[in-house]
């Protein structure tokens, strides 16, 4: 979430005293809600929630070991699109 989508942070004290508000608020978009000036959390609908949790409990890590020759074979074949070039330059720093 980049600082064009990410909501206005709501200070805790605020989102306290009108829990309802943000309540009806969280239906329709995510509520950060912070405390010292720090963004501490999100408040969201409870079907955003249920999805995030689908989503990570479908995701799977692996070790590069699994990888069968094949797969390894195309990963190693495979190439950046031309408009990524730019980050070869971190590739490279020392």
């Amino acid at each position: 979430m980049d600082s064009k989508t990410r909501p206005t942070a709501v200070p805790a004290s605020e989102f306290v005293r009108n829990f309802g508000r943000y309540r009806m608020q969280a239906q329709r978009e995510a509520v950060a809600v912070s405390s010292h000036g720090q963004i501490t959390g999100y408040f969201i609908a409870p079907d955003a929630y249920e999805d995030y949790a689908r989503m990570k409990a479908a995701r799977r890590s692996f070790a590069t070991v699994e990888l069968s020759d094949d797969k390894v074979q195309a990963v190693t074949k495979s190439r950046m699109h031309p408009r990524h070039r730019h980050l070869d330059a971190l590739l490279t720093r020392k």
